[in-house]
């Protein structure tokens, strides 16, 4: 499923194509969030006109609200929020790891309260499957067991355990489903922070031969330094001819280090999060449009960017529009930060492909951690 066009000759970045059900997607490639079947603030048209043909859905979230009952009577989650380009599903298992105080994990799966209204369920990695079956997701997540940096290396060990047996059940039940399902399910690496639990997760992985490997347990409030010697460790033990994703970062630094240590996909809430908060991504770094200085600055949020809000629109009228509280204002900003990031990605396909990477990373954070 995945094709491999060029490897930049100075790291272990890697530029191609990820064949799947709703089309190709160029690779590395970054995931808006559309947790609830929507990217929050942005027309689905919207995300199509940027280029983006991958976003990520959450199942933990959909299962609960509206239900599987629902989404299955639309024929899958293409048809009920008609997005029609790619969709990855998390398993929802970082959503039960932080409801910590209302869950209880056992061998076979883990019962859990839902943050809605208190009700009880219960999940396993068979269950998790059959409803990402349902919503028809181009790639599904296996269940998994997400840790915190703080526990013990036993404690990590029995989660990378029960992960590794809960991927084998995910993969049996897989497939043993419905022939006209393409979806390919990935499996996740745990470990935690303790690198020969690390590397058995990965090899473990590697060895049910999965249609592609996610690395789980990062950027959960780590050190940047801690992030980035667990990444470079982990990331050579996947196999190399499968997909490789890094979970949950979406800020520059972080995804161009995934990159030069050859990681293909990456998705995050970030991006869109802040935007809601008049938080914007330049080349000059971080610009926060609630700031009294930008009152009457009629310049677009970021000179030189491609952008339909840059083209438009001003940073003095975007910051009225946030005093204002005004829903427009998320809105801008949310298309301008996925644009930016798109075009970043692109570029950096670009560099690979020319085999300068290492050079693009370094003059593109140069500047990016300068002050805006």
């Amino acid at each position: 499923m995945i094709t491999i066009s060029h490897q930049d000759h100075t790291c272990s970045a890697r530029t191609g194509v990820l064949n799947l059900p709703h089309g190709d997607v160029d690779i590395p490639s970054f995931m808006p969030v559309g947790t609830n079947g929507t990217v929050k603030a942005m027309l689905h048209s919207a995300l199509s006109d940027i280029g983006y043909d991958l976003i990520l859905g959450n199942t933990y979230h959909l299962y609960l609200r509206p239900g599987t009952e629902v989404i299955e009577s639309y024929g899958g989650l293409h048809q009920f929020t008609t997005w029609q380009g790619n969709i990855l599903t998390d398993s929802g298992g970082f959503q039960v790891f932080s409801l910590a105080p209302f869950r209880k994990i056992t061998d076979d799966g883990v019962t859990f309260r839902s943050h809605i209204d208190g009700s009880k369920h219960y999940l396993t990695p068979e269950k998790v499957v059959d409803i990402q079956t349902i919503l028809r997701s181009d790639i599904q997540m296996q269940l998994d067991v997400c840790t915190p940096p703080d526990i013990s290396k036993n404690d990590a060990e029995k989660a990378l355990e029960l992960t590794t047996m809960w991927a084998k059940k995910a993969k049996n039940r897989r497939e043993s489903g419905p022939e006209d399902y393409q979806g390919a399910l990935f499996g996740i690496v745990q470990g935690n922070f303790f690198k020969d639990l690390r590397r058995r997760s990965a090899q473990e992985l590697g060895e049910l031969d999965l249609p592609g490997y996610a690395i789980g347990g990062l950027s959960v409030g780590e050190e940047p330094e801690v992030f980035r010697d667990f990444l470079h460790y982990t990331a050579p033990y996947l196999p190399g001819d499968k997909p490789k994703y890094v979970m949950g970062i979406g800020t520059p630094d972080y995804m161009l280090e995934a990159m030069e240590a050859g990681i293909d996909l990456f998705d995050c809430v970030y991006p869109t999060r802040v935007a809601r908060n008049g938080t914007c991504f330049t080349k000059d770094g971080m610009l926060n449009l609630k700031n009294a200085r930008f009152k009457d600055d009629g310049n677009p949020i970021d000179p030189g960017c491609r952008c339909p809000v840059c083209a438009r629109y001003s940073r003095g009228y975007m910051r009225h529009l946030f005093a204002a509280k005004e829903i427009l204002g998320p809105m801008l900003v949310t298309r301008h930060n996925l644009d930016f990031l798109y075009v970043m990605m692109d570029d950096a396909r670009e560099a690979i492909r020319n085999g300068s990477f290492l050079k693009f990373k370094s003059m593109f954070l140069e500047r990016f951690r300068g002050k805006a």
